[in-house]
């Protein structure tokens, strides 16, 4: 027997699945049971497991009070104009939700438009997407209850902040497109069905429908404009164009960035929106992504991959569509990814690039595509940008690993084209110039280069004695550029670590290539990429193998399973939040259909070979010689409708059946199960700084670290 006495957990044997011929035993199948009573026993169970653990902790208090005190700075978001006033997000620091303020002008005086913090007693109630009319007299809002996906869309006239009492129910992964006319949105909404739909269901997401709603009436009376019964997991992307007489179709199956491209001519419906729309089938398969940039006229501007893994711009004409017909605006780049593209002063585009996982930005012309100008950058990443084609200014917002962000203006009337810091966003108490960032390359398994990031302090000792928190993704073709967080501050200055970002395979840091390179029948690439970081950091003498903590959330809570199965030795510790884990029977719940595109499908004999050879729940085994479990915490949440809790509950109920019985694996292997909380966004705050408290007191119990007060750092 190990350390800990983990809980007696039922586990039933006789239930086998067939794959192919190949039987696989799904002893935990109970537990996809959200609401049995036996799976709350389970919960509660971990729950009265881990906190003694986490709570033991003898600077858990010192933790969270320092999180709390960094946490405590000004956050803004960049303006955006709607109408003749500017509106932008803003919290004073610790508030649970950020607040949208609006003003006349930009030097005017602000006023509150929207405090989500108002609509619950516990900050869980959050915005989760907006969108307002074309002359800013409008405003719609979708509001996630407790973190999950399901949203309600309410209204507000602008900028009067009057509430309106419109109310749009059953909204998922929804577009928001206003009709020029102001009258009316297109929204996406799925059926009704059997049970319940709060977030805590894990029913299958099928058969989205586009609706038009019109402001004024009530749901019942909005109009399906779009469905493709045939197709149910068809996703249904909306824009109206800048010019207001197109409505843009860009239909998704999965994850993958490909879509069809189906268009309306709004002018053309005698009868106005009153049913099924007419659609012009542009691109008809699932070969390339096509996004809308602008139009001038019939004559439109898309970003693509198509033949182009970096992306590259195109014109398509809708009057004669024909492929033949299509032209290269801007051609792609050998080596940097287009991230995105939009379009301002009515003929100049901004287009950002992704250069070796930092962020780059451009300006061309719009009407031949040729390089104007390129806006200064430090090394790092833009994570706000507002400015449209109507719009005389642009204000992008800059955030690096050691930068908490800083927004810049820039008039693009002008020739000089000269931006101008508009707001430097300060953290107190924190010393930056004792830390620095690097960038490394390592070698892969297979050879392949890996880019990492290491942030430290400057005369950080090479002698292995440094904690180190190892983070990747890798996964749906997302980059994980340099970003800021003051929790990982606290554990650079006061806990003495190195923070490392490896931007391994599957992810877009390299356009499609990469992304390729590290999905379906490639994934080991991803897990093999991944453990090379922590022998590239143990061989360099920044760490030892038991002071790196590997940290992943969602498709990174994957990765962090895998690899703890595959080389535990590597590893001290490992945090997997919200993970995919079982990888047999992933599509069936809620949303994961969609991720067949990255992963494959059980179904598919080929496919299930892939996935059974490093599904973390089929691949965990007993301790082998002194090689046991790291030191593991696995997090969920209640109203996870994305990956849904029994993932990590399956797999924590296996690994401490596995392992945790074994007298080698002294190690914990605990979960923490949260509640009226989700997959991670719209988290209020106070949750946030209290998970990211226990996290840092499993590390902290698990792997031995060091408190420093860190006093002779503050400014």
């Amino acid at each position: 027997m190990g350390k800990f006495a983990y809980p007696e957990v039922k586990r039933d044997d006789t239930i086998i699945d067939s794959y192919h011929g190949n039987k696989i035993g799904d002893p935990y199948q109970w537990l996809e049971d959200p609401d049995s009573e036996e799976t709350k026993k389970f919960v509660d169970a971990q729950n009265d497991l881990s906190r003694p653990y986490i709570e033991a902790c003898p600077i858990r208090k010192q933790l969270q009070e320092r999180i709390t005190e960094m946490w405590d700075y000004p956050k803004y978001g960049c303006p955006k104009k709607h109408g003749s006033c500017y509106y932008y997000f803003y919290n004073t620091g610790l508030q649970n939700q950020s607040v949208l303020y609006v003003q006349d002008s930009l030097d005017g005086e602000p006023r509150v438009f929207l405090d989500p913090n108002e609509l619950s007693e516990d900050g869980t109630t959050s915005l989760r997407g907006t969108a307002f009319s074309e002359n800013g007299d409008y405003y719609a809002y979708g509001l996630s209850e407790k973190g999950s996906d399901w949203i309600t869309i309410k209204f507000k006239k602008a900028p009067s902040g009057e509430d309106l009492p419109d109310v749009l129910k059953r909204v998922k992964f929804s577009s928001m497109a206003w009709t020029h006319d102001d009258k009316g949105l297109f929204y996406n909404s799925y059926p009704e069905q059997d049970g319940k739909s709060d977030g805590t269901e894990t029913t299958s997401n099928l058969n989205q429908k586009l609706l038009y709603h019109r402001l004024g009436t009530d749901q019942s009376e909005d109009i399906l404009v779009a469905e493709f019964p045939d197709n149910p997991k068809w996703m249904i992307g909306a824009e109206v164009t800048d010019c207001g007489h197109y409505l843009i179709l860009e239909i998704r199956e999965g994850c993958d960035p490909v879509n069809r491209l189906y268009f309306t001519d709004l002018r053309t419906l005698p009868q106005g929106i009153n049913g099924i729309l007419p659609y012009v089938k542009v691109v008809d398969n699932f070969d390339a992504e096509y996004e809308y940039i602008t139009n001038e006229g019939s004559l439109f501007t898309f970003k693509t991959n198509l033949k182009s893994p970096n992306y590259k711009l195109i014109n398509i004409d809708f009057s004669n569509f024909e492929m033949e017909n299509w032209r290269t605006l801007v051609e792609e780049h050998d080596k940097d990814v287009l991230e995105w593209s939009a379009v301002v002063s009515g003929n100049k585009l901004v287009l950002c690039y992704l250069q070796d996982v930092k962020n780059q930005l451009y300006v061309h012309n719009l009407s031949d595509g040729k390089l104007i100008a390129q806006l200064p950058l430090d090394v790092g990443t833009i994570v706000g940008y507002s400015g449209k084609k109507k719009d005389s200014q642009i204000f992008y917002q800059f955030m690096s690993f050691l930068t908490p962000g800083i927004i810049y203006s820039c008039d693009m009337t002008t020739d000089s084209l000269d931006p101008k810091i508009f707001r430097d966003i300060k953290v107190k108490n924190f010393d930056f110039n004792q830390f620095t960032t690097e960038q490394v390359f390592y070698p892969s398994k297979d050879g392949t280069k890996i880019p990492m990031f290491l942030v430290h302090r400057k005369d950080l000792p090479k002698d292995g004695s440094n904690p180190v928190m190892l983070y990747g993704y890798g996964g749906f073709n997302i980059s994980i550029s340099p970003s800021f967080s003051v929790s990982r501050l606290v554990f650079l200055q006061n806990l003495g670590g190195v923070y490392a970002v490896a931007n391994i395979r599957g992810g877009g840091e390299y356009g499609e290539t990469w992304h390729k390179a590290g999905m379906l029948g490639n994934k080991q690439n991803v897990f093999d990429d991944f453990q090379a970081a922590a022998e590239y950091l143990v061989q360099n003498k920044y760490t030892s193998h038991n002071k790196i903590t590997i940290n992943g959330g969602s498709n990174g809570g994957l990765l962090v399973g895998a690899c703890i199965n595959q080389k535990p030795q590597l590893f001290g510790c490992a945090i997997a939040q919200v993970g995919v884990m079982d990888m047999l029977k992933f599509h069936k719940f809620t949303i994961g259909h969609a991720w067949i595109t990255d992963f494959g499908c059980s179904e598919k004999e080929e496919e299930f070979k892939w996935l059974i050879k490093y599904s973390p729940l089929h691949n965990i085994h007993e301790p082998e010689g002194d090689n046991q479990y790291p030191a593991t915490l696995l997090l969920t949440a209640d109203h996870d409708d994305r990956v849904v809790p029994l993932h990590s509950l399956k797999f924590i109920a296996q690994l401490q059946h596995v392992a945790g019985r074994h007298e080698k694996q002294t190690n914990p292997l605990l979960i923490r199960v949260d509640t009226k909380s989700g997959h991670g966004a719209g988290k209020p705050t106070a949750k946030i700084i209290e998970e990211l408290s226990d996290i840092y007191s499993f590390i902290y119990q698990s792997i031995g670290l060091k408190w420093t007060d860190g006093q002779q750092n503050k400014l």
